[in-house]
Formats: C-alpha cells, sequence, structure tokens
C-alpha cells in the first residue's frame, strides 16, 4: 500500500497506482494540514470578500452570494457544469485524474474539508470510476467540466463504474457503506478549479510513450541486423561528437541491444580492408536508408521530449493547481490562476509531435521491409506464399499509412488554438485537455503502426532464417510475438492479429527498460 499526500509522487507511483491498482493511504500528516487549511478558511472568510464562497463564479463573481444561499452555490456550481459530452474518457485517465486531484488537494492548500480526499481515496481503492467525458474542457479555470463529473459523483449523483458495470452512483454508495462528501465552504470550486484531468490523461500518455519508444528502438535494432547492417552508425566514436543526450542515449541502448548480434558487420572487415580497390559498382549498400543509419537522430529528440515533458507534468501532479490559493502559514488567500494548463498543453503538444515523428520512421520502416526493390532480400510485402496469388502484408500497409497520415494532422498543436469564453473572463485558455486527449489518440494511432511494422518483421526473420543469428533482446520479442501470431504463408483475417499484438505492446504493467534509470 503506497502511503501518498507529504512525499512527492513520481511516475512509478502514479504506474503503481494507475495501472496496477495499488491500494494508497493518506498520510496523517496530510490530513491534519487539510483540516487546518479548512479551519483557517472557515474563520479567515466570515468578515470577507472571497472568490467562490461568498460571491458567484467567473464574470458573475461580482455578486454577492447570502450566508444562506453558500452551500446551494456550491452544489449548483457542480451540477451546471456536469455539462460533458461525446465518448467516456477510459477508465485508467479517470483513475489518474482521482489520483492527480487528490494529491493536489492534500497540499492543504484548498480549504476543502477531510471527507472530500478521504472519499477520494475510497474511489481509487474501491475502483470506483465517475463518468467523465471527453469534451467540455478549455483547460483554464482547469478541466471544469471534467472535473465537475468527478464532484457529481462525490456528491452521490450522476453514474459511475464500478465492477466493469455502470451504476447510478448512489446505488455504488449504498453498497459499499459510502457517504457523499460534505459540501461545507468551498468544496465544489476546489474540486473542479484545477488542472488535473489533462495531468492525468498526459501522465498516462507518458507512460505509454516510453514503451512505444522502447519497441520502436528494438524494432529499429532488428531491421538493422535482418539487413546486416554495419555498426558505426550506432557507435560511441560517431554519435558522441554530436552533444545530445538522447541521441547518445538511443546509440548506447542500440549498442546494448546488438551486441550479441551474429549479423551485425564491421565496417573496417568488409570496405576499410583494401579488397575493393577495383570495384566499380558495389553490390552492397554503402549505407544504409536513412530510417535504418538515422535511428540515434531520430528517436533521440523522441527520448529528450518524453523525459522533459515528465519533469513539468510531475511537477504539476505535485503543485498547487486550485484558485484562490488558502495560505494559512501566510495568513492570507491569494487570488490568481494556478489553474491555467498551458505547462501541461504545450507539453502534450510537444509529446505529440515527437511520437507522430517515431510512427513516421515505423512507417518508412515498414515501407522498407514490404518493397523488395529498397531491401532486394524479401518477397514483395514479405509474402511467404505463392507470389501473385498471396497478398502477405499488403492490405496491412494501408492501414499503416492511413494511421499515420492521420497522425500527421492530429500533431498540429492544439495549444494555440485558444478561443476566448465565459463571456471572456476566460480569454486566453490552454486547450490542455484536448491536446492530451490528441496526444492519447497518436499514441494508440502509432502501438497500431509498430504492431503492423513487428508483424511483417518476423515475417522477414523467418524468410531470412536468422533467428538464431539475431542478439539475445531480439530473439526474445521475436518469442513473444510468434506466441501471438504464428509463421504464415496463406493469406488470413490480419486484424485480430494486429489487435493482439497491439496489446502485447500496450500492457503498462511492465516498466520499459530504456528509462529505468530516469524512473
Amino acid at each position: 500500500m503506497l502511503k501518498i499526500g507529504t512525499d512527492y509522487i513520481n511516475l512509478e507511483d502514479v504506474r503503481r497506482i494507475v495501472y496496477l491498482n495499488e491500494e494508497i493511504e493518506i498520510d496523517e500528516r496530510s490530513l491534519t494540514k487539510v483540516s487546518e487549511s479548512f479551519e483557517f478558511l472557515k474563520e479567515f472568510s466570515k468578515d470577507k470578500v472571497i472568490y467562490g464562497i461568498n460571491t458567484g463564479f467567473g464574470p458573475m463573481a461580482q455578486y454577492k452570494i447570502s450566508e444562506t444561499d453558500q452551500i446551494q452555490l456550491q452544489y449548483n456550481l457542480i451540477r451546471s457544469h456536469s455539462a460533458g459530452s461525446g465518448e467516456l474518457l477510459p477508465e485508467k485517465c479517470v483513475r489518474a485524474a482521482m489520483l492527480a486531484r487528490l494529491n493536489t488537494l492534500l497540499k492543504g492548500y484548498s480549504g476543502v474539508n477531510t471527507s472530500v480526499v478521504i472519499l477520494l481515496k475510497d474511489f481509487l481503492n474501491y475502483g470506483i470510476y465517475p463518468n467523465i467525458y471527453k469534451h467540455g474542457g478549455v483547460g483554464a479555470s482547469g478541466d471544469l467540466v471534467q472535473l465537475s463529473h468527478l464532484a457529481l459523483a462525490l456528491i452521490g449523483e450522476g453514474k459511475v463504474f464500478y465492477e466493469r458495470k455502470e451504476h447510478n452512483t448512489k446505488d455504488v454508495f449504498k453498497k459499499l457503506n459510502l457517504n457523499p462528501i460534505e459540501i461545507k465552504l468551498r468544496e465544489g470550486l476546489a474540486l473542479i478549479n484545477g488542472t488535473s484531468v489533462m495531468t492525468g490523461i498526459s501522465l498516462s500518455n507518458i507512460l505509454s510513450a516510453k514503451r512505444l519508444l522502447n519497441y520502436s528502438l528494438l524494432i529499429s535494432s532488428i531491421i538493422n541486423e535482418i539487413v546486416k547492417s554495419y555498426d558505426d552508425h550506432f557507435s560511441y566514436e560517431l554519435n558522441s561528437v554530436k552533444f545530445h543526450k538522447g541521441q547518445e542515449k538511443v546509440a548506447e541502448e542500440m549498442r546494448k541491444i546488438l551486441s550479441s548480434s551474429k549479423l551485425i558487420k564491421k565496417r573496417k572487415d568488409y570496405l576499410y580492408n583494401g579488397k575493393n580497390n577495383h570495384t566499380k559498382v558495389f553490390e552492397d549498400k554503402v549505407q544504409e536508408y536513412y530510417s535504418l543509419r538515422c535511428v540515434p537522430q531520430i528517436l533521440g529528440p523522441v527520448y529528450e521530449t518524453i523525459n522533459f515533458s515528465q519533469e513539468i507534468l510531475i511537477q504539476e501532479i505535485n503543485s498547487v493547481n486550485d484558485n484562490p490559493i488558502i495560505d494559512k502559514e501566510h495568513n492570507n488567500v491569494f487570488h490568481g490562476g494556478n489553474f491555467h494548463g498551458d505547462y501541461v498543453a504545450v507539453e502534450a503538444d510537444k509529446l505529440k509531435i515527437a511520437v507522430t515523428k517515431l510512427s513516421m520512421l515505423a512507417e518508412r520502416q515498414l515501407n522498407f521491409l514490404l518493397n523488395d526493390k529498397l531491401n532486394k532480400i524479401l518477397p514483395p510485402f514479405v509474402n511467404l506464399g505463392t507470389l501473385g496469388l498471396n497478398l502477405g502484408m499488403q492490405g496491412a500497409q494501408f492501414t499503416a499509412v492511413s494511421t499515420v497520415a492521420e497522425n500527421q494532422t492530429l500533431s498540429n498543436p492544439m495549444s494555440v488554438h485558444s478561443i476566448p469564453n465565459n463571456n471572456d473572463n476566460q480569454d486566453v485558455v490552454s486547450m490542455g485537455t484536448n491536446a492530451a486527449l490528441l496526444t492519447q489518440k497518436v499514441i494508440n494511432n502509432s502501438f497500431e503502426v509498430l504492431a503492423i511494422e513487428l508483424i511483417s518483421l518476423v515475417q522477414a526473420v523467418d524468410y531470412l532464417k536468422v533467428k538464431d543469428k539475431l542478439s539475445v533482446k531480439s530473439q526474445k520479442l521475436y518469442t513473444e510475438i510468434r506466441k501471438i501470431i504464428p509463421k504464415f504463408k496463406d493469406d488470413s483475417i490480419l486484424y485480430p492479429a494486429i489487435n493482439k499484438v497491439k496489446e502485447f505492446l500496450t500492457d503498462n504493467k511492465v516498466n520499459s527498460d530504456l528509462f529505468k534509470k530516469t524512473d
């Protein structure tokens, strides 16, 4: 059981709580801070105008709210903003969002009573997932609409998923003997006024992007093996003179993967030995195509983008993204814009662009495998059956190309698409949740492309009969994929195999090798 509240949450904590469903408990010191913040606000707000306690919201903050209506105000806020539409967020994204909201409330700067954080903890431990819709957030004043659907469940209304079935929230409360949160001061505003949904989705994206990069790197290494590439393009000497940590890291990992390969060649044994002095035309390529030779230079920026985005997002999940900030230590309440989501939105866009580039690399590598005129060692479309009668991976290539084309369109930055709303009170917004959701789509698309590439690759390994010459790690991946889809010559329906390989690639219960040191 993980204790949260006082210590800094890291990405491995997120993975364990979100993907492994590890139970959590709240540090007593955090509960004390939450309680003290609430008691301070209760006294401090008695003779003062405090936004969202005795005023309306947004452009209606100019209206004073009577003491008798202040509790109703919080319920009105939650119910009126439960206005999402479209598809529901996946359970793991809802779980990540709840964790993000709980962690910021536990900092003790939101003025909520302890029933809020305790019930959020119970939701996570019981596996209760409020119906939160994808459409609704503009990402400044935070994820107002999406978080309102979370708050709606916490007051015992709306619908939730529990044990994989949709229920009325009140029925789940009754079954588990849970009580709705208590609304006393600003619990409604504190729950919805933050970046927790976009942050939760984005941290889930980081975990998936790490897996994606690991497999892209391994697949790229195997392709270099089967074409018997020279080893200098991933050598220490070549990559160390280009001063980018990501490039150096990717090249280092390629050297580790390929160290046990019996297929990779050394240039000195073939081209530096003086035996080609009288050759007019070289039969083998002197340098490989960019999609094979420039892997460190292409995936290096992806590696660094993931790492930097992770750093920003971990800062966000551990920060206070509420408004106003209830500061007991300084005996004050500060109004501002910590709910604004541009930090998350910009990182989501950067990650989306980097992953799109990764998918473009995968598509070009796939094209290399399928085009016999390029690789000159494989049959067209790695067709192991009868040419003309059978078609191999020809149909699957269309899917990969179509999917990468979608990624290229979706990678247009969302964070620059601010549209003023809320009577122009929210005149510059982040669109952070939209950015995070589009990034999630691009990542999911890229796993589909890698699945098609990987099926093609193991077919190529079988055609060339080089399995036993592959590196140890390459052989392991080959074996895992062959458990899912056996070698085939005759044409068959491919989509079930593609989906199964994608499911294998996306299993976030397993950690990612390339990033072990940075987790």
